[in-house]
């Protein structure tokens, strides 16, 4: 009962809520965050919206400016008429990595529910979106929304001066490509997003005055007939080969406009900005989870909320962590929250409470004790293909019950590579970090050749990964694109990756 008063009482009661009750809550989740758990946040900004504009938010993907494009209707009909016929429901709520951190809380949600949304994306999702290394290298959270802006400004412009219908076929093109269109290997520091918005507008007023000027540097003298000499001159001089499809288009297409070229630019300079987060959703899903877990739970052992609202927050807190067995009609493989929030909490076990197989298996980690810096250490320098690797023990694979398969061409059956013993748990350990890897994944189309001064096709090659050959209409729709941004003819072969063998 002391302890209870000496934490000023319960900070809501009931399930309605008021902004007095999300301040005050909120202010004590962020102390928990910054002084227990020690967190590094962004500034936060938290706003309530409605489900129309959550379904909207959907629908671009979460960001609050974009700019238009047909499919971003698309989806937004899609998911209210699921909505509507009760088909799925709605996310408790979406954050965005910028600086301030902007949090959209469903204003549906009780307060026991706000107070789980905002100790999970203020604190959680923040603290990793400022932290880990591969945000930290590949985004610009201060400058995110002013480029927004400008890039929604800027279609728009586009639109009103050549035509909505000439906008939206170079837009569908380069959306179709953004999934090629990114780096993922390190490249020089890049400008921040700030910066890009000023370049951008330099970059315009300086193209509009000049045809081709990506041209004028080109040596014409001199026969044109290749040689082997003269095309690795060539490639030396483009950095080829080169994985961003849209980066070389922007580049050395011989027939885009200007301001064709800046829409390939802000294409894919925000499909760069997503990247991070699909290499990190274990990870980043499981350190929300986890924080969240630790500040509700502080919260109740202090007094701070009530017995009822801590029950509908573990409720809750269980269905987002859910694994449906492999044989459940919802199953689509394992679930990031769960997997994420599991290995989290088993390096706090580790830790603090090790068995001997954890000795064997984590001897720097077992025992210490320290389980706040091994995790804020994680979250920081790794991603979750060297998560898993480094930090799935035996114990979780066994709670889920994993285990191997391989599948070799030819074959009319699986092959269990992987149970549960010592070489097995390293198979399991590797398959699993690989499942979820998109370099491996994602296919690797990589421009390999093009002579500008000849007959201009360009030359693309597909790496694949396991003998595995692109779907021929996908090979097909990407090479319409192509030709579409490119302007002249454009070759596909595919070769099986060396780096593979």
């Amino acid at each position: 009962m002391a302890e209870r008063e000496q934490s000023g009482g319960l900070l809501f009661e009931g399930s309605d809520w008021n902004f007095d009750d999300l301040r005050r809550t909120y202010d004590a989740i962020e102390r928990i965050a910054l002084e227990d758990l020690g967190l590094d946040l962004y500034p936060n900004q938290i706003e309530i919206i409605s489900s129309e504009q959550m379904l909207d938010a959907y629908s671009s993907a979460g960001m609050p400016l974009t700019y238009r494009h047909w499919s971003f209707g698309k989806h937004f009909i899609q998911h209210e008429r699921q909505y509507s016929k009760g088909m799925r429901g709605l996310a408790y709520e979406i954050i965005i990595n910028s600086s301030p951190c902007v949090s959209y809380c469903l204003e549906e949600n009780t307060m026991p529910l706000q107070t789980l949304v905002m100790a999970h994306a203020a604190c959680g999702h923040n603290h990793f979106f400022k932290n880990n290394h591969l945000f930290r290298q590949w985004t610009d959270a201060e400058g995110i929304l002013d480029y927004l802006d400008y890039a929604r400004g800027f279609i728009q412009k586009c639109e009103e001066e050549h035509g909505p219908s000439e906008v939206e076929q170079v837009l569908d093109a380069a959306h179709a490509l953004m999934p090629a269109s990114v780096f993922r290997h390190r490249r020089p520091p890049q400008p921040t997003m700030r910066a890009e918005r000023e370049r951008s507008r330099k970059r315009q007023e300086e193209a509009e005055r000049a045809v081709h000027y990506l041209w004028s540097g080109l040596d014409r003298t001199g026969s044109a007939a290749d040689t082997g000499d003269k095309m690795r001159e060539r490639k030396r001089n483009m950095h080829l080969p080169e994985e961003n499809l849209l980066y070389f288009i922007e580049s050395y297409s011989p027939s885009l406009k200007p301001w064709e070229r800046e829409t390939l630019h802000i294409v894919r300079n925000i499909a760069q900005y997503f990247y991070p987060q699909r290499q990190t959703q274990v990870m980043n899903e499981g350190c929300a989870c986890f924080v969240h877990y630790h500040i509700v739970n502080r919260l109740h052992a202090t007094g701070r909320i009530s017995d009822g609202a801590m029950l509908e927050i573990l409720h809750n807190h269980t269905n987002v962590l859910t694994q449906p067995d492999f044989d459940d009609p919802r199953c689509t493989g394992f679930n990031p929250y769960a997997i994420g929030f599991a290995m989290m909490r088993d390096i706090q076990r580790i830790c603090t409470e090790p068995t001997d197989e954890d000795r064997e298996w984590f001897p720097e980690i077992a025992g210490t004790g320290a389980w706040r810096e091994v995790l804020k250490d994680a979250w920081t320098n790794y991603r979750d293909e060297s998560f898993i690797q480094q930090f799935l023990s035996p114990k979780v694979m066994r709670d889920f019950r994993m285990f191997a398969l391989t599948d070799e061409e030819g074959d009319s059956f699986y092959t269990v590579s992987g149970i549960h013993n010592e070489p097995g748990y390293q198979t399991v350990r590797n398959t699993l970090a690989h499942t979820g890897n998109p370099s491996l994944t994602d296919p690797n189309i990589q421009v390999t050749d093009v002579d500008l001064l000849g007959d201009r096709v360009l030359k693309l090659q597909h790496r694949r990964v396991d003998g595995v050959p692109l779907e021929k209409r996908d090979r097909e729709r990407t090479l319409a694109h192509c030709r579409r941004l490119w302007g002249y003819d454009v070759t596909l072969t595919e070769i099986d990756d060396p780096d593979q063998h």
